[in-house]
């Protein structure tokens, strides 16, 4: 019980004086400090895989030659784009003639030169591939799914796909197939997804995330991941104060769920709250900042505050009135009289001086 009665109480005190990091505006644009307002929304469960992108099956094809003998042109060179039925080669039949008889060898199918494995002089045979050709037009995005969580996944399910060598672009696209067998080694589903690729900047091999929604829920308050701070024991956000410009209390919060792009926010926050998303990180490193919470209660309200940023007792302002006012007459006072003085000075310099020039013409 007393241990419970003083968390109680240590909680009302936190919640009664928070705590504050308060800037200049110069130092708000330096951190590049945004918000966005809490608000309740729809958030979307989601189950996160890694996984690579493949060649769409039935898009490869190889390039062979039925009958045996000796390369005698090769025309395609890797990555060039070519037409079903263009010349690719030509073999040189090992059947006697003068010239021995020559085929060319047709590309079996639209698509990119992916490997050339034949030059010009190098016997051919049969069994042989001597090129690939892949149609990269529509790729597949395989994500590796754990067993445990193969179970939440359907035919038809959104995620978003991001991939490594554009990892600043989300690709979003709908769950094609299921892997018919599970992975044994690896433990893990193949959840496989089609992306139009007509620029062809995706490539097979390309590692990729996934975050695949498996379902959805209404009227969550929500957060940027990038705003949630501190360890898990002690998570919080940073609000812009209502009051007080440039700034921002600190709130501890408890979560819930998150996905790639959003936690769940049970209690702690209220909607309409501003929370810091780019900057808060900074934040948390700036102390109570480069702004007193006396000076910037002070610009608030127009009038002097204590230095905890309580008001003023009356008698408190009268005495903070009564000094501010001395010292501004002390400052006064002193300024004269040091010009004074300084005049006086120069007076008696001068007198001096001059009865002594009259004490050298005398003589």
């Amino acid at each position: 019980m007393r241990t419970l009665f003083f968390i109680t109480l240590t909680a009302a005190l936190q919640a009664a004086d928070p705590e504050r990091v308060i800037l200049d505006a110069v130092s708000v644009k330096n951190l590049g400090v945004e918000t966005v307002e809490a608000q309740e929304a729809t958030f979307e469960s989601t189950i996160f895989a890694l996984g690579s992108l493949e060649v769409l099956p039935g898009k490869r094809a190889i390039l062979s030659s039925r009958i045996p003998g000796r390369a005698f042109s090769v025309l395609a060179l890797p990555h060039q784009q070519v037409e079903q039925g263009d010349e690719l080669m030509w073999v040189e039949s090992r059947q006697p003639g003068d010239p021995p008889p020559t085929i060319m060898l047709p590309a079996p199918m639209t698509g990119l030169i992916a490997k050339v494995d034949i030059s010009p002089g190098q016997p051919v045979h049969p069994d042989q591939a001597l090129m690939e050709i892949v149609d990269l037009t529509v790729i597949e995005a395989a994500a590796h799914v754990p067993q445990h969580l193969a179970g939440k996944l359907a035919v038809g399910q959104k995620a978003r796909i991001r991939v490594a060598t554009q990892p600043d672009k989300v690709i979003e696209a709908k769950l094609a197939h299921l892997g018919v067998y599970a992975e044994g080694q690896s433990g893990t589903v193949e959840a496989a997804f089609h992306l139009p690729n007509d620029d062809l900047t995706l490539r097979p091999g390309l590692r990729a995330e996934f975050s695949i929604i498996t379902s959805v829920r209404e009227g969550v308050t929500t957060v940027p991941k990038a705003a949630l701070q501190g360890d898990p024991t002690s998570r919080f956000l940073f609000v812009k104060d209502f009051e007080l410009e440039n700034a921002f209390t600190k709130v501890p919060v408890q979560t819930g769920e998150q996905n790639d792009r959003e936690i769940e926010i049970l209690n702690g926050l209220l909607p309409g709250d501003e929370v810091v998303t780019r900057g808060a990180y900074a934040l948390g490193f700036a102390g109570k900042g480069s702004v007193s919470l006396k000076e910037a209660l002070d610009a608030a309200h127009g009038h002097p505050h204590n230095e905890d940023g309580t008001e003023m007792s009356k008698e408190q302002a009268a005495a903070h009135e009564d000094h501010h006012d001395h010292d501004h007459e002390a400052t006064g006072w002193t300024q004269l009289t040091t010009f004074f003085a300084a005049t006086s000075g120069l007076l008696l310099v001068l007198l001096i001086v001059a009865t002594l020039k009259r004490k050298e013409v005398a003589a």
